[in-house]
């Protein structure tokens, strides 16, 4: 070790595993070699958003209601028009992205509004979701077809019509355009409704009741 006033950073008497250096003005530093299964201290942890998203391009996509109104008009003062989707998406399958991937090619932005658990409790019953509502949202907003993502606690999406007046509504084929229950709101705010995607052979409902019920019989 050097004489004078100053303190070198030259390690001193190693040990196994361990490195203990000397840094300015006689600080000491300690590193400890990592253990199986330890992460090494230098190493940076995965962040989570606000919204508990680690991804930061999937958690920007999932918003509030007053900060999809905001999205929206900004999308609107750039000349994009929107297409809003809906459902409960419980468990994602095929006929979910073929329904959004019809949707969004319909032009502009593509706002998928989710149904919370107990709306989604009150329409399918006990037992109901199986996937909470969070994860439901990252999940949907996970897609390269959804441009946002909104969870509402309504039966229907007749409010959120209301807050940003979509150009369309994309409903899928278990409807007809008379039989949608938001349609008159639709076209009071201007807008028109689209029926989109595959025929209805999928159902999440089924796929609980045929496929997941024979693995526990």
């Amino acid at each position: 070790m050097k004489s004078g006033n100053s303190v070198s950073s030259e390690t001193v008497k190693p040990r196994s595993g361990v490195r203990i250096g000397l840094g300015p003005l006689g600080s000491v530093r300690k590193k400890t070699k990592p253990q199986r299964g330890e992460r090494d201290v230098g190493t940076r942890l995965p962040t989570t958003c606000g919204n508990g998203v680690q991804d930061k391009a999937i958690a920007h996509k999932i918003l509030t209601r007053a900060e999809l109104q905001q999205q929206v008009a900004k999308w609107r003062q750039a000349g994009d028009s929107v297409t809003l989707a809906n459902g409960g998406f419980d468990l994602l399958h095929v006929g979910h992205v073929r329904y959004l991937r019809a949707a969004k090619q319909l032009g502009g932005r593509l706002v998928v509004a989710v149904n919370s658990d107990a709306s989604v409790r009150a329409l399918k019953g006990e037992g109901r979701p199986l996937i909470p509502a969070d994860e439901r949202a990252e999940i949907l907003a996970a897609l390269a077809d959804v441009d946002a993502v909104v969870i509402f606690s309504e039966p229907d999406v007749r409010a959120i019509i209301r807050e940003i007046r979509p150009d369309v509504q994309a409903k899928g084929t278990d409807y007809a355009a008379e039989t949608v229950p938001e349609r008159a709101e639709v076209i009071a705010c201007g807008g028109r409704v689209e029926i989109v995607g595959d025929p209805k052979d999928h159902s999440t409902t089924e796929m609980i009741r045929s496929r997941l019920g024979r693995t526990r019989s």
